[in-house]
C-alpha cells in the first residue's frame, strides 16, 4: 500500500530542494556553483556516488542518508544545468526514467510497453534481471544487432570496464600476440601526453597573459582550453587503457593491482603521519626529506 501521504512530503522535500539549487545558481548566487558544468562537476559526482557506497557498506544508516543526499544534489545539480543550457528539462529527465522504469517492470504494471516482451511473470530476481534485458534489446533497440562489447555492463567502474571490454575484443581475435609491443604502445602513449600538456601549458600561458584564469570546463572558460583538457583527459585515458592491456597480457587483474596498491600506499603515508607526529615535525611541503625518509623505513617495514 502506497503511503499518500509520505508520497506528499517526499514531493513537497523535491521542491523545496530543487529551489535551493536553483537559487545557488542565480546571479547572486554562490560563486563556486554558479560557474560549474556538467563537465566540471564529473568528478564531484563520482567521488560522492563511492562516498556514498562505502556508507552503505559499513551499515551505516545516518551516514548513507547524509551520503545519498550529496549524490542527489550532485545528479540535480547537473540535471539544472543541461535545463539552463536548453538541452532538457529537470522534469523531461525525471520522466523519461519514470516510463523506463514502467516499461521494464511488465510484471507490474501490466499495461507497460514491454508487456509484449513477457510470456509469463517472473518468478526470480534472476528472471526480472533477463526479461529487463529481453526489453531492451526486443524493444527499446527494436532487435538491433549490437556490438559484443554491450556485453559489458555499462555501470562497471571505468579500470573493471577497459579489462573486461579488451577480454571480450581479445575473444575476437583483436589482441596483440605478445606483452612487448603493448609496452611499446605505453611509451608512445606516455610521449602524447607530454605533447598534450605542453599544448594545454602554453594555452594556459596566453590566457592568463589577457588576465583570464579559468579553469577548464566552468562557464566562462575558453573553447581553446576546454578542448586542450578533453585532448589532455584523452591521452592519460590512453594510457591508462594501455596499462589494463600490459597487465592484461601479464595474466594480472588490474582492479586487483591497484587494491593492493591502495592498501599499500595507506599503510606507508598512515606510518609516515604518525612518524610526523611522534617527533612534532609538521606535515608540509617544507618537511618533504623527513616524509621520504620515513616512507623509506615503512617500506622496510613492509618488506
Amino acid at each position: 500500500m502506497i503511503d499518500q501521504n509520505e508520497t506528499k512530503k517526499a514531493s513537497e522535500a523535491f521542491s523545496n530542494f530543487f529551489t535551493v539549487i536553483k537559487r545557488l545558481t542565480e546571479d547572486d548566487g554562490c560563486p563556486w556553483d554558479k560557474v560549474q558544468t556538467p563537465l566540471s562537476m564529473r568528478q564531484s559526482l563520482v567521488e560522492e556516488t563511492f562516498e556514498a557506497i562505502d556508507a552503505i557498506h559499513s551499515n551505516d544508516s545516518n551516514h548513507a542518508k547524509e551520503e545519498l543526499g550529496d549524490v542527489l544534489l550532485n545528479v540535480l545539480m547537473i540535471a539544472y544545468m543541461y535545463e539552463k543550457n536548453g538541452c532538457f528539462t529537470v522534469s523531461d529527465c525525471i520522466n523519461e526514467v519514470a516510463e523506463k522504469i514502467v516499461r521494464r517492470h511488465p510484471h507490474v504494471f501490466p499495461q507497460s510497453e514491454g508487456a509484449a516482451c513477457m510470456d509469463k511473470a517472473p518468478e526470480s530476481p534472476d528472471e526480472v534481471l533477463n526479461q529487463w534485458d529481453k526489453i531492451k534489446r526486443d524493444v527499446e533497440n527494436r532487435g538491433e544487432e549490437k556490438t559484443i562489447l554491450d556485453e559489458v555492463p555499462k555501470g562497471f567502474p571505468p579500470l573493471l570496464k577497459a579489462y573486461k571490454m579488451q577480454k571480450k575484443a581479445a575473444k575476437k581475435g583483436f589482441d596483440w600476440n605478445s606483452c612487448e609491443p603493448v609496452l611499446e604502445k605505453i611509451m608512445e602513449e606516455l610521449a602524447e601526453i607530454k605533447e598534450a600538456r605542453l599544448n594545454l601549458e602554453k594555452i594556459q600561458n596566453a590566457e592568463k597573459k589577457r588576465g583570464r584564469t579559468e579553469k577548464a570546463f566552468e562557464v566562462s572558460s575558453s573553447a581553446a582550453l576546454n578542448e586542450a583538457q578533453i585532448d589532455l583527459e584523452g591521452e592519460v585515458g590512453d594510457v591508462l587503457f594501455a596499462i589494463v592491456n600490459y597487465a592484461r597480457h601479464l595474466g594480472v587483474n588490474p582492479e586487483n593491482a591497484l587494491i593492493r596498491t591502495n592498501e599499500k600506499f595507506y599503510r606507508r603515508f598512515s606510518f609516515v603521519e604518525q612518524k610526523m607526529r611522534d617527533n612534532n615535525i609538521p606535515m608540509d611541503n617544507a618537511h618533504l626529506s623527513e616524509q621520504n625518509a620515513f616512507w623509506d623505513e615503512a617500506k622496510l617495514q613492509g618488506k
